[in-house]
């Protein structure tokens, strides 16, 4: 089966104006997927940005049998393939419920076989395309608009500060009882008759928190921005790699403060146990996926700086058992362990009680599949959703309760991950 009549391989002079105006004509399509790591170092990477643009055909699933549909669509389409996994897909992969308020109306699952993709690594791009030359061409003399003036934003919480203390307080009280270890409590941030142009706040969001994991995405009405460190799982060969995050510290002022802030997050007890905890909890997940006694555990307890904040990553892989399809082992380990909490089923029901939003895509998943079998794709965090149609505009952001938090400290968490957000909306720390 041929895929695509031509793929084109050119070097380009400046990426930066080549990422710039290729994404520019991108939204111009109903289907876009960007993806860009910042250019931050990573072995497990193939490239340094990707972009998917408009579908050929297309996939909008349900909880329900949402992972079966991809399956028939992975294998009806085995190109290249991107889109997204919403956290409520918990529900299909165990007997659990979603209810809390939801005003974006994303799918669970939305996915596409483009009609052109580009690939970008230093200064070489390929096209893949059936119309290649049209392609370069257009991207070639596409003029880069010029940012307009931001509309004001009247960003509400779902949670007051003592709401929200107190409720991180209650969990604490299952966590003393044994009822869980550790979760992730989660808290919306929201904007009713938001109109904003999304391709601009993505600009400003990726320029203020460039991070590797970041991520534009459009499916008609609907918008991800997305500044995600973080990456949930990838396949590489026979090898499947997932790298939860777990320990926030912030940056400091001059480059001493920054050592020394470092120094402490290293040695935080409570940051320790809650990576520790989903280092675990990740483990336990590859082994349903990989092979016997290949499960194992590298780079524990990384510090890792961003523009932000500084985070403490580990790296767990595993060798995939020939049995187990790209689909199965994504849920095998759906969601990922350092948004739901240990153990896993019962966090995620405790937090769908305390919690007062839907998740949505907001801790679920962006990436993508390629023609070799491998894929690739991040944790939606540090990410605003925007449902362009109804001017609804959310992002929550979430912070791990342990016996040892401190719940006023976790509300603060909550804030520093919430900046770099509010400042591409323009907005100040509410």
């Amino acid at each position: 089966m041929r895929l695509y009549l031509y793929k084109v391989i050119i070097q380009i002079k400046d990426p930066q104006i080549f990422k710039q105006k290729a994404l520019q004509w991108a939204a111009t399509f109903d289907a876009v997927c960007y993806l860009d790591s910042n250019n931050f170092p990573d072995k497990y990477s193939k490239f340094d940005a990707l972009i998917a643009i408009g579908a050929k055909s297309s996939l909008i699933a349900n909880t329900g049998n949402a992972f079966e549909h991809l399956a028939k669509f992975h294998t009806e389409n085995p190109g290249w393939i991107t889109g997204f996994f919403g956290y409520d897909l918990k529900n299909e992969v165990e007997n659990l419920t979603s209810s809390n308020h939801d005003e974006l109306h994303f799918p669970d699952l939305y996915f596409f076989a483009p009609k052109h993709f580009i690939l970008l690594k230093g200064n070489q791009i390929d096209i893949i395309s059936d119309d290649e030359q049209f392609v370069l061409n257009i991207i070639q003399n596409y003029q880069i608009d010029e940012p307009t003036k931001p509309s004001s934003i009247n960003i509400q919480s779902k949670f007051s500060k003592i709401e929200y203390i107190d409720t991180a307080n209650e969990i604490k009280e299952h966590i003393s009882r044994g009822d869980i270890y550790v979760t992730n409590f989660c808290q919306e941030f929201f904007a009713k008759n938001a109109m904003i142009n999304p391709l601009e706040v993505f600009s400003k969001l990726n320029a203020i928190s460039p991070n590797p994991f970041a991520g534009f995405f459009k499916w008609e009405d609907n918008y991800i921005l997305s500044a995600s460190p973080e990456r949930f799982l990838a396949k590489r060969d026979e090898k499947l790699i997932s790298q939860p995050i777990k320990g926030t510290a912030k940056r400091g002022i001059t480059a001493e403060e920054d050592e020394i802030i470092k120094r402490q997050l290293r040695t935080h007890t409570k940051e320790l146990q809650e990576n520790v905890m989903i280092v675990d909890l990740v483990r336990n997940d590859l082994t349903r996926s990989a092979k016997q006694g290949t499960v194992k555990a590298e780079e524990l307890f990384e510090i890792r700086s961003f523009n932000q904040l500084h985070q403490m990553i580990s790296t767990v892989f595993c060798e995939i058992d020939e049995n187990i399809t790209p689909i199965e082992a994504i849920k095998n380990t759906f969601p990922m362990g350092s948004m739901t909490g240990a153990p896993k089923i019962s966090a995620m029901n405790l937090m769908e009680e305390f919690e007062r939003s839907k998740r949505g895509i907001y801790s679920g998943a962006i990436g993508y599949f390629s023609p070799d079998g491998d894929f690739d794709f991040n944790v939606v965090i540090r990410t605003i959703l925007y449902n362009a149609a109804n001017k609804y505009l959310s992002f929550q952001v979430g912070s791990a309760i342990t016996y040892h938090a401190d719940a006023e400290q976790e509300y603060k968490e909550c804030l520093l991950k919430a900046k770099a957000i509010l400042q591409a909306l323009g907005q100040q720390i509410v």
